[in-house]
């Protein structure tokens, strides 16, 4: 797939002082598109945006900012990270994941320009902080998101994908915010959907993101419990326990309660939703959320 710089007519990016070129991907993300535009600001060298055919404000926010924007239909995603790294026209000697709900501190940011300018990693991993309600949450998420181009690849599933690094990979001081979801009714549609897609890979045995090795590497690990979960008594128990004390959501007050005891029914729903698809021996048909255009063929009440 080639890509046409003359898509890029209508507005102009002004470069930042670091030379990284921020990656995100969306759909219907226009609530959070000028937030994180403003945090990358005079940051970012280059901003680009794989976009799944948003159906509100997503791209014309992009497009005055001057983001580089493409379209094109959601397989995964794994397969769309990978089209990004593959087809954009990145010059910036540095790559950078970001998600659209994600906000970087000014301490991440100077720390990130400091450490690749050391040129000493092909890749960092950093901290994320989750966020919930509009509370930030004492729980934080080991990620590797930044790269040279060239070393990263994703691992190729529907959901919950992984960047696999050829390559040195360092960690960088301060805080990745993840600012989930504006309120809680998003933050429901948003685990449904994903829940039937974790559900759809443990019916249809999909790979996951690596090998499931309990003795190997923390993503090994991780997989072996993702493929051995819903296997283990009392499991539901020791979730909570594990987000609720081990991870701190307890020195989060109600909010924290809440989102421990919501992980739980996420989970439940991918264990319910995979036992109703081997009853009935087929999974969803895909839904369409929103209304769509007038259809001329009837009559039409404005």
């Amino acid at each position: 797939v080639e890509l046409d710089n003359d898509m890029y007519e209508n507005g102009v990016w002004k470069p930042g002082k670091v030379p990284i070129a921020v990656i995100m991907i969306s759909l219907n993300e226009g609530h959070n598109l000028n937030d994180v535009c403003e945090n990358l600001s005079g940051w970012a060298h280059e901003v680009f945006l794989v976009d799944s055919y948003s159906k509100d404000e997503t791209i014309d926010i992009a497009l005055n900012y001057g983001i580089r924007v493409v379209q094109r239909r959601f397989r995964g995603f794994g397969d769309q990270w990978n089209f990004a790294l593959n087809e954009l026209d990145i010059k910036s000697p540095w790559v950078m994941k970001l998600d659209p709900d994600e906000r970087l501190t000014d301490e991440l940011k100077i720390n990130i320009s400091n450490v690749i300018s050391e040129n000493q990693y092909d890749a960092f991993s950093l901290k994320r902080r989750l966020w919930f309600m509009g509370k930030s949450l004492s729980i934080h998420q080991k990620l590797i998101r930044v790269w040279r181009p060239g070393v990263c690849r994703f691992s190729d599933v529907d959901v919950n994908e992984h960047p696999i690094i050829d390559g040195n990979v360092g960690h960088v001081k301060g805080d990745l915010e993840h600012r989930d979801s504006p309120n809680l009714d998003h933050w429901l549609e948003k685990q449904n959907r994903y829940s039937t897609l974790e559900a759809e890979i443990a019916y249809k045995n999909k790979p996951l993101s690596d090998e499931q090795i309990f003795f190997g590497t923390s993503l090994q690990r991780r997989m072996w419990l993702k493929r051995n979960f819903y296997k283990v008594p009392f499991r539901y128990f020791f979730l909570f326990v594990y987000h609720y004390l081990f991870q701190g959501a307890i020195r989060s007050g109600r909010v924290g309660y809440i989102w421990a005891r919501l992980r739980l029914e996420v989970m439940r729903l991918v264990e319910y939703k995979q036992f109703e698809m081997k009853i009935l021996n087929k999974t969803p048909t895909k839904r369409f959320y929103g209304p769509g255009k007038p259809d001329n063929r009837v009559k039409n009440f404005n």
